[in-house]
């Protein structure tokens, strides 16, 4: 079937992006340290670490209803790895439901909306199937499509409120370590290694909520775009298969979601539109 061959072009990969990023942004700093004359061990300091994270975590806990936060929780593997399917492939399945509803009804494609693996696909090919009057499907589906939007924004202002605590406790961290300085004045040289360590609890603050809390949030509201424009393709090909739209304006249509090249059904059906004229003058 159609869909089973757009699903094996997708599947969950690493996001190389992602990875090389953090790669890249802990090991400038730490590069950037050493050749200061630092060492790693001057930054890798426990404590610090718990004051920042844990008192992030609580503060996004107060701010955030449990729901939402444990639904960002399970969201958080989509900053590191990419599942979204193709495009393209997605195109291809709804031609090829245009073109067996063009031929033989839209009836005829009960057994194949109850095998589709996407949920939203299923749901809105199922509507069609059933009769559903255009608009009222039109609402439905976009009802769905508005609340994925809501929750998706939900689960990522999670992360930036994490990014906006993170610095202030980091700050906080750092005057802990200042009290306890305060306690060995008359000892100069513990009071330089005590300020050096409370400074740690700063770096970790700011450093963590500008190198993943923010971040985090941008790429999760980037998947939930890539999600919404492929649940907007969806409906838009399957409101012009209840329209009876040729599948060749269907193609053409669809295609303005995508900026890749073209699927094979588009390829497919733009050789023959070019052929045409060559054949009529032959």
């Amino acid at each position: 079937m159609a869909n089973n061959k757009a699903a094996k072009t997708g599947g969950t990969r690493p996001d190389l992006a992602t990875l090389g990023g953090l790669l890249l942004a802990v090991g400038g700093i730490l590069t950037g340290l050493m050749m200061e004359g630092g060492k790693i061990k001057d930054v890798a300091q426990v404590t610090a670490a718990m004051i920042v994270l844990g008192g992030t975590l609580g503060a996004v806990m107060v701010t955030t209803p449990l729901r939402v936060l444990l639904r960002a929780f399970k969201k958080l593997g989509r900053v590191f790895f990419d599942s979204a399917q193709p495009l393209a492939g997605t195109i291809d399945d709804i031609i090829g439901y245009a073109a067996q509803a063009r031929k033989q009804g839209i009836v005829s494609l009960e057994q194949q909306a109850g095998a589709i693996a996407d949920p939203f696909l299923r749901k809105a090919l199922n509507l069609a199937v059933d009769g559903i009057d255009l608009s009222q499907i039109k609402n439905i589906m976009e009802l769905e499509i508005n609340m994925v939007e809501q929750d998706g924004e939900a689960e990522a202002k999670v992360f930036d409120a994490a990014g906006g605590y993170a610095p202030t406790i980091g700050i906080i961290g750092a005057v802990l370590g200042l009290i306890q300085v305060m306690k060995n004045l008359a000892n100069i040289d513990e009071v330089g290694r005590g300020i050096a360590v409370a400074f740690v609890a700063t770096v970790y603050g700011v450093g963590s909520a500008n190198i993943f809390f923010l971040p985090a949030a941008s790429k999760l509201r980037a998947r939930l775009k890539e999600e919404v424009r492929r649940r907007e393709l969806m409906l838009d090909g399957v409101l012009s298969i209840v329209e009876g739209l040729n599948p060749k304006l269907i193609s053409s249509k669809l295609e303005g979601y995508i900026q890749q090249r073209p699927s094979k059904a588009q390829a497919k059906a733009a050789g023959r539109v070019a052929g045409a004229p060559a054949a009529a003058e032959g």
